[in-house]
Order: C-alpha cells, then structure tokens, then sequence
C-alpha cells in the first residue's frame, strides 16, 4: 500500500511538473523576442515595441511623428519594423534631421509606409507572392507601394527606390497586429 501511494505520488509530481512544462512551452511559442525582450501577443505594438533595444530609433521617430495613439490603436496593422542598424544605413544626418519638428510631415510619410492597414501574416504573404508568380504589391497606409519577393526562403520588400530589405524576423503577433522587423528602411518613390 506504501509503494502504491508513492508510486502515486511520484506520478501526479511528473505530470505536475510536465504539465507545468507544457504550459511553458505553449506560453513561449507565443511571444518572440525581439531585441532582446518578449513581444507579448496581449500587448499592442507600441507597448511591445518600446522594450526592444533594436528599435529605439523606431520608437523616438513614432513618437516625433506623432504616431503613438495610432499605432497603439485598435487595428489591425502589420508593421515593418526597421530595427536600428536599418536606420543607421541611411546617409549620415538622416534621422537626425528627420527628427526635427519642421521635418514631421516627412518622417509621417517614411513611417507609414512601413504599416499596412490590416493584419498580415508571412504565410499569408508568402501565398500572395506564389499567386502573384513572384512578387506581391503591398498598398501602405502611407500611400505608399513596394513589392514582396521571396529570395532564397527569406521574404524581401523593394522600396520605391529600388533598395531591398530583408524580413529578419517574421510573425511577431500583437494585440492589434503583427510586426515583421526588417533590416533596411523603406522609402518612399522619389
């Protein structure tokens, strides 16, 4: 009878500590880390965005441009999101003086065309890409049009000037969204 109850016991600790496992398990498959933080999928873009070291740059032009109410919004918004390396490939001087009050009118429009107004997955990219035999318009709420490629697995978007960056991390799933960091700012047509 002794044995019985601690083989029980030994039993119900193992699938404790399993189902504790599992729950762990389940819980990490649905935040990312970006930049060295959990991007939480409860948590809005702005809210997750902020505690990404990879994207203060990001985070301080939101916050110039005066998109912070809107991104923190109810959505949905897919957001390719240049992390800071991809801000520091512009010419020297960029950002700064795209920081500066007088500028905010461009910087509005570099930003949102980095956001489409509805929520996309890569998978579902991906399938617009085959359908559109290699490539997909994306239409940005910025007015802005680049296009999707698919380049040796990865997901790739041409800006309207030709230059290319690279989907890094894909599917970051947000309360009101998804953001796709990517290695390169787009810019708008000249």
């Amino acid at each position: 009878m002794q044995t019985l109850i601690k083989t029980s016991l030994r039993a119900g600790i193992a699938a404790g500590v399993l189902a504790l496992m599992g729950v762990t398990a389940i819980a990490s498959g649905m935040t990312k880390e970006v930049g060295g933080a959990p991007m939480y999928p409860e948590k809005n873009i702005v809210e997750n965005a902020v505690n990404s070291k990879d994207h203060t740059t990001l985070v301080a032009a939101v916050q110039a441009a005066g998109l912070v109410d809107t991104l923190a919004g109810t959505g949905p918004f897919t957001v390719f999101a240049p992390t800071n390396d991809a801000f520091a490939k512009l010419p020297a001087g960029t950002v700064d003086t795209l920081l500066k009050p007088e500028n905010k009118d461009q910087l509005t429009k570099i930003l949102t065309c980095h956001v489409v107004g509805a929520e996309v997955m890569s998978d579902a990219l991906s399938q617009m890409i085959t359908s559109g035999e290699g490539s997909a318009k994306i239409e940005t709420v910025g007015g802005c049009t680049f296009t999707a490629k698919a380049m040796d697995g990865k997901i790739m978007i041409e800006d309207g000037q030709g230059n290319m960056s690279t989907v890094t991390i894909a599917d970051v799933d947000q309360s009101n969204g998804v953001i796709h960091v990517v290695d390169t700012v787009l810019l708008p047509a000249s």
